[in-house]
Parts: structure tokens; C-alpha cells; sequence
């Protein structure tokens, strides 16, 4: 009977892990075409699903040849770090460091292919040691990263993946320390659901970090709280304490990432707020504007910032590109391309936002990359015109006061 408990307890953890992993890709999905670090972070995603996938084939089939998809992932996850990890941080890892990551994911994926078990322990405990230098090598370039060449935003966001590591590294060790530890089940899916609740911290570059932290550690203290209460009502010894442990707290953290992740949708849109804005004041309108969700910083550039730059240069870039891109630039020639690489470089932002007034205005805008997507840039398209609008008037209101 515990026998039984234990495997249908895997089961259910490996599914728990698989949906969480479903709804953050289903979160972030949207803004892969417009951002590469996205696209790196998915792929994180993807092949954490494809571990849990594999793990569910092999206790539901019973046939171990299924085992080469939970290696394969394995052997791929700490390549799969280091390159989001890189992105993050917008600087290459060390040539050392891709040496033995690049190896060690090569030499462990062929391993996977190998049935049986006569590689073992040496393919599993190698295994380990591979997947904590990996992580190792990522948790040291997050710590070691100059502060000063990422925005606010980003930090936060390496911050939090940094810690989102922390708590995997121990969780999945465990998994290959399963019968030392004298654990029932593996519980790293515990900490996968916690690196997702993490993930989704990521897109919200507002909040502090222990707006981040302390939901999560509320809903593991319910957890353990509840676990051990109805343990001890059952009757239960160690091993089906930790059982009822790792099903409650498996399945707090899947119902709290829906929430959330249905929670930061619905208030993905400012336009609504923004709408509402009345006045000429365009000082006013961007202290709403620069609280908008997809925004982590917004500033205005005026004439005197813009002081050395061509004006008719400018006046042709923006006519082109009212909402001007870093990553979509018009093609207007050497003069313009030095304009927008000296623009985007000093202001260091992600979109600048013409307010078409004389003199000239411009709105600095950084969208976190997470939160880069078609509809979050045809929401700046909006915004952009709105604010136009409030500055021409404001700029027509003290025409007509000094007339």
C-alpha cells in the first residue's frame, strides 16, 4: 500500500510540476517574436516539461525505456540556464564556463540514450555533479554581475531567478539522494513550481522583493501547517506525513500560479486609467504613464537633452517612427542610425515616444523584456498618441496665456 502511495504521489507531483510549468509558458508565450531573452526563458520552460513528461510515461507505462526523456532533459537543463542566464545579464559567460556546460551536456545527453543500468551510479551522482556546477557557474555570474550596466528592472529579475536557484538546487539534488535522504517520493517538482512562482515575478518589475517572496512562503508555511495537522489526525509516521506534505503543498502552488498568472493578465492594460486622464499636463499624465504595467521606467527627454543631434535628422526619424524601437529601427541611413544608437544608449531605453510638440519632447520608455509583445506595442502606439495630444495642448494653452 505505501508502495502504491508513493508512486501515485510521483505521479501527481510530476503532473502538478507539468501544469505549473504549462500555465508560466502560457504567461510569457506571447511575448516571444519581440524578445529573445523570452524565447531563451521558454526554452528553459520546454525542457523542464519534457523531464516531468518523461517522469509521468515512466510510472504510468512502467517501462524504464522512457527514462532516456527524463535523462535528456536533465543533461540539457544546466545549457539551458546559462543561456538565459546570459541574456539576462546581457554579458557572455566565460569561455570555461561554456566549455563545461557544452561538454557535460553533450556527454550526459548521449548517456541518456544508453538502457539499463550498467552506467549506473556514476551516470547519476556525474549527472548531479554536472547539474550543481551548472547551476553554480549561473548563481556566480548573477552575484558577480555589474549592477550598474542593468536598469532597476533587470536587477530584480536577476535577483529573483538567483533565487529561484537557490531554492531548485536543493529540492533536485534530493532527487538523486532519494534513498540516502529516505524520502518516499521526489520533491525537486516542489521546487520547480517555486522557481515558476518566481518566473512570474519576473513581468512585475514594480513590486518589491518581498512582495515576491512573502506570498510564496505564506502558502508553504499553510502547506507544511495543514500537512502536518491532517498527518497527525490520520495517524500517519514520517514517510505518509511527507506524502500528504508534498500533495498539499504541490497543489497550493499550481492554484496559487493560476491565480496570480490570471491576476497579472487581467491588469496588463493601463489604457483604461490612462483613458480617465484629464488636463494639458503632460508632467501629470506621465506620472500615470510611467506607473502603467508593461513600463518599468518612463522619463521625458526635452530639447536641451537632445542638444549636439541634427534636428531635421530627428524630425525624419520620427516621422517615419512616432514609437521608436530599439530592436525595429527605420532604415534612414548612416546619419539617422547614429541619431538612435546615441539616443537609445544614453537614455538607455527600449522605445522612445515622440510628443510631436515644438520644442521638441520625447518620452524615454524601458519595457521589461518578459512583458514585450504585438499587443504591448500597439498599446504604446496608443499611449504615444495620447500623450501627444495632452502635450499639444498643454503647449497651446501657454501659447494662448502669452498672447
Amino acid at each position: 500500500m505505501i508502495a502504491a502511495a508513493n508512486v501515485v504521489t510521483d505521479l501527481y507531483l510530476s503532473a502538478a510540476a507539468l501544469l505549473g510549468l504549462l500555465i508560466v509558458h502560457w504567461h510569457f508565450a506571447p511575448a516571444a517574436p519581440l524578445s529573445p531573452l523570452t524565447r531563451r526563458f521558454l526554452f528553459v520552460l520546454r525542457i523542464g516539461m519534457m523531464l516531468f513528461a518523461g517522469r509521468m510515461l515512466v510510472v504510468l507505462t512502467g517501462g524504464m525505456w522512457f527514462r532516456f526523456v527524463v535523462l535528456f532533459a536533465a543533461a540539457l537543463i544546466p545549457l539551458a540556464t546559462l543561456l538565459l542566464t546570459e541574456s539576462l545579464l546581457r554579458r557572455h559567460a566565460p569561455r570555461w564556463a561554456k566549455g563545461f556546460v557544452a561538454i557535460g551536456a553533450l556527454v550526459f545527453g548521449l548517456a541518456a540514450f544508453w538502457i539499463g543500468h550498467a552506467l549506473e551510479p556514476v551516470r547519476l551522482f556525474g549527472l548531479l555533479g554536472f547539474q550543481i556546477g551548472g547551476f553554480a557557474i549561473s548563481g556566480w555570474l548573477i552575484a558577480s554581475r555589474d549592477r550598474n550596466s542593468l536598469s532597476l528592472g533587470e536587477n530584480r529579475t536577476a535577483h529573483r531567478f538567483g533565487l529561484a536557484l537557490l531554492v531548485l538546487v536543493p529540492l533536485g539534488a534530493s532527487d538523486f539522494l532519494l534513498v540516502a535522504l529516505r524520502l518516499p517520493v521526489q520533491i525537486s517538482a516542489l521546487g520547480v513550481l517555486m522557481l515558476c512562482w518566481f518566473a512570474l515575478g519576473l513581468s512585475r518589475v514594480h513590486d518589491g522583493h518581498r512582495q515576491s517572496v512573502y506570498p510564496v512562503l505564506t502558502v508553504v508555511f499553510a502547506g507544511l501547517v495543514s500537512s502536518g495537522v491532517i498527518g497527525l489526525i490520520s495517524g500517519f509516521d514520517l514517510q505518509g506525513v511527507i506524502l500528504v506534505m508534498a500533495i498539499v503543498l504541490a497543489t497550493l502552488l499550481v492554484l496559487a500560479l493560476a491565480f496570480v498568472a490570471r491576476d497579472t493578465a487581467g491588469r496588463a492594460s493601463g489604457m483604461v486609467p490612462l483613458s480617465a486622464t484629464s488636463g494639458t499636463d503632460v508632467l501629470a499624465f506621465l506620472q500615470g504613464f510611467a506607473a502603467h504595467p508593461l513600463i518599468s521606467t518612463a522619463t521625458v527627454i526635452t530639447s536641451d537633452d537632445l542638444n549636439g543631434l541634427d534636428d531635421a535628422v530627428l524630425d525624419r526619424i520620427f516621422a517615419a517612427s512616432p514609437v521608436l524601437r530599439t530592436d525595429a529601427r527605420p532604415a534612414l541611413g548612416v546619419a539617422a542610425e547614429d541619431h538612435m544608437t546615441h539616443m537609445f544608449g544614453r537614455f538607455e531605453a527600449t522605445h522612445l515616444l515622440d510628443l510631436n510638440t515644438q520644442p521638441r519632447q520625447l518620452l524615454s520608455v524601458s519595457v521589461p523584456a518578459f512583458l514585450r509583445s504585438q499587443t504591448a506595442e500597439d498599446e504604446l502606439v496608443a499611449l504615444q498618441r495620447m500623450a501627444a495630444v495632452i502635450a499639444r495642448a498643454g503647449q497651446n494653452d501657454v501659447d494662448q496665456r502669452a498672447v
